[in-house]
């Protein structure tokens, strides 16, 4: 009688190593699109964020339209409000466009700029709105976010009356 030797395999088949590599690949697919794709939502999160500061910019300037007493001039992209400081001394408040950036300045001093380095202003105007009872400003300002080369614009608008006014 013959004895049959059983072979001792050790490795792997070719066929098994293809699927091994197959299923590598598919699984680092999966997850490089996943990574991809979050990446591009952050970007895209970061650029609303961005469009959604002109918000706060917007309410700043809203607060002092309100509360000044009176406009001292006003132009397309220039005004300024008469007002008085935190000791009730008369003030001045400028808003002004300097390039892309929105400047506040409180008696011809500059405060600074209101928009961020990531939001350019592209356009700003100030409309002077007068009744016989009072006097109000309507501010019409478009931005632009310039992050990661993407350029998204946004028009924000409002119409403030003057606590002096009325």
């Amino acid at each position: 009688m013959k004895l049959i030797r059983l072979q001792n395999k050790k490795g792997f088949t070719l066929l098994e190593m293809v699927f091994y590599v197959a299923l590598f690949s598919v699984i680092s697919l999966i997850l490089v699109q996943a990574i991809i794709t979050m990446v591009a939502s952050f970007r895209e999160t970061q650029i609303t964020a961005d469009i959604n500061q002109t918000n706060q910019v917007l309410e700043r300037v809203s607060r002092e339209i309100r509360q000044a007493i009176s406009i001292n001039t006003i132009s397309a992209t220039n005004l300024k409000l008469n007002t008085t400081d935190s000791s009730g001394n008369p003030a001045t408040i400028t808003f002004t466009i300097s390039g892309t950036n929105l400047e506040l300045r409180q008696n011809d001093v500059l405060i600074g700029n209101l928009n961020s380095t990531n939001l350019k202003v592209t356009a700003l105007t100030f409309t002077q709105i007068t009744t016989s009872n009072s006097s109000a400003v309507k501010i019409g300002i478009t931005v632009t976010s310039n992050r990661y080369g993407s350029l998204r614009t946004a028009n924000f608008y409002d119409t403030l009356v003057l606590r002096g006014s009325y």
